[in-house]
């Protein structure tokens, strides 16, 4: 894989992140579905092999056992100085005061937990999981400097907020002198392309760099409309992003389906070259519970679309209601 900067950084990553919200303790946190760590492994250590050296997780997947296999895996199959590793915060991981949020107590509380978790001095990228409406972005962001000051973060970035929230973000930082999101970690796939009307655009403008999360759309993209998986079943979240808009959806995968078959290759791949293709992306938020799942995403690098692909994979989309703000 080629290497990319992450906007303005000067940070070097593979143009795939890898998203670890799939590697976790089942009975710990909400997803039932993750995988064990030695299930994990493997799947962590192939990533490498392939390229990837940007990692992805959040304080909140399974109870933070997230983070301990990751960190743990990076520290025995990789050089730390290669990797970028992400991470956020903002769900509380128990249930009592202060244990979540974006206030300077929960901010700095939660970089601690997550740096131990991870078996790391620093993390590369701090993110805000949600935009915090009971906070003062100014209290937000004077804490987030703060950590990258402190040295526990190199950058900061954001999450699944309204595009004027984030630019209210960006304003309130450059003017007071402090630390700016350097990223936007968005939903973003041919089932929702909400972003495109004005957080993609703010992003370009402001050199932020783009990591779409859910590019597949939960698996949805991959496979037939009727036909299910573990995930899918069992994913409260996944139905509540993808139930309004039923019959234009169901064409969209049609057409991924057409194409993959024209194409002689799996759908996955044409669905994340969609998304990896589009100009301002950076590095598209890829899960993998087998490791086909990360060679498609590493061939979906090299499948370009021609202008008429495109056009019939976007031919059926219509306005969505705004969903991953949640």
């Amino acid at each position: 894989m080629k290497i990319k900067k992450l906007g303005r950084t000067g940070l070097d990553v593979s143009p795939l992140c890898l998203g670890c919200m799939t590697y976790g303790i089942p009975e710990r946190g909400p997803h039932s579905w993750t995988l064990r760590e030695d299930e994990s492994r493997p799947l962590i250590r192939r990533a490498l092999d392939l390229g990837f050296n940007f990692f992805d997780t959040a304080n909140f997947y399974s109870d933070g056992t997230s983070e301990e296999i990751l960190g743990r895996a990076i520290k025995d199959y990789a050089d730390r100085d290669a990797i970028v590793l992400a991470t956020k915060c903002y769900f509380p991981l128990r249930s009592q005061p202060n244990a979540g949020g974006l206030s300077r107590k929960a901010i700095f509380s939660s970089i601690d937990a997550s740096l131990q978790r991870l078996g790391t001095d620093y993390v590369d990228l701090f993110q805000i999981h949600r935009w915090d409406y009971e906070t003062p972005i100014e209290v937000t962001l004077e804490a987030l400097h703060d950590v990258v000051k402190a040295g526990k973060a190199r950058y900061i970035g954001a999450s699944s907020m309204y595009a004027w929230q984030f630019a209210k973000a960006l304003f309130t930082a450059d003017l007071n002198g402090w630390t700016r999101f350097a990223t936007m970690q968005d939903h973003y796939n041919l089932l929702h392309r909400e972003e495109e009307r004005e957080m993609i655009p703010l992003c370009a403008d402001q050199g932020v760099a783009i990591l779409p999360w859910s590019p597949l759309a939960r698996g949805r993209l991959t496979r037939d409309w009727n036909e299910t998986s573990p995930r899918q079943d069992t994913d409260e979240v996944g139905r509540k992003l993808y139930a309004a808009t039923e019959a234009a959806d169901r064409a969209v995968v049609e057409a991924v389906a057409t194409i993959a078959a024209s194409r002689c290759v799996p759908r996955a791949q044409v669905a994340l070259a969609w998304v990896a293709q589009k100009p301002n992306v950076c590095a598209p938020i890829i899960g993998a519970s087998k490791p086909h799942h990360l060679d498609d995403a590493v061939a979906a690098l090299a499948l370009e679309l021609t202008p008429e692909e495109t056009k019939a994979l976007e031919a059926a989309y219509v306005p969505h209601p705004i969903v991953g703000y949640l």
